[in-house]
């Protein structure tokens, strides 16, 4: 299911000449390997950041320490600046972002199973939140990592 996604992502970006690059946390890289598992991806796949940590987020991303500290790492406003971040550091036209909390654990006001998601254009970004729920760590992983490949087809194919 998930090489169908990557694949179905991989030709609609393909035909729209376009490049992806992905920016990580929770996920740490699934997204991009997911994407890199398909033969002949280089076309399309331009590049991803593993960005765990909030250092990353900020040297890499360059996420603002303001964001960070106002919002947290899982929020849909560090996500923004992830895809945004991300898609400024690259050749891509289309950047995914993930970050959450895959588990085990989370807190009161953000539970395990929370993931935030960005996608970002030159034209615009978009920011969702998911609960997957405390399904643990792996398939909360898996679950973000399907999440964003169908996110980035379906914004290709609108």
């Amino acid at each position: 299911m998930a090489k169908t996604l990557a694949t179905e992502t991989l030709a609609a970006c393909r035909e729209r000449g376009e490049k992806i690059v992905t920016a990580e946390s929770c996920t740490g890289g699934m997204v991009a390997a997911q994407l890199t598992s398909v033969a002949g991806s280089s076309d399309v796949m331009e590049r991803g950041f593993v960005t765990y940590s909030n250092d990353a987020k900020v040297e890499m991303l360059g996420v603002r320490m303001e964001t960070l500290n106002a919002h947290g790492a899982v929020s849909e406003d560090v996500a923004a600046e992830m895809a945004v971040g991300a898609l400024s550091q690259s050749k891509a036209d289309i950047a995914v972002s993930v970050t959450g909390i895959a588990g085990p654990g989370g807190s009161d006001h953000k539970p395990e199973g929370r993931v935030c998601f960005g996608l970002s254009t030159p034209e615009a970004t978009v920011t969702s939140t998911v609960e997957f729920g405390a399904l643990g760590r792996s398939k909360v992983r898996k679950k973000a990592m399907k999440f964003a490949l169908r996110a980035l087809r379906d914004k290709r194919l609108d």
